[in-house]
């Protein structure tokens, strides 16, 4: 999701999408505990994507 499609979501879907990231996060978080994932640095890019979520949360 571009920085323009996040600017564009009301608040309240914004900080519904953290909540879903942050599920997300800790899903991928586990299976990688329990065995490699394939790719870890979803890891790394869903962290980032929280990121953004939150900056635009506040911004707004």
């Amino acid at each position: 999701m571009k920085n323009a499609e996040i600017r564009s979501l009301a608040a309240s879907e914004i900080a519904e999408r953290i909540v879903a990231e942050q599920e997300n996060l800790s899903k991928l978080k586990f299976a990688h505990a329990i065995s490699p994932i394939e790719n870890p640095n979803r890891i790394r890019e869903s962290k980032r994507f929280i990121a953004r979520l939150k900056t635009s949360l506040v911004s707004k």
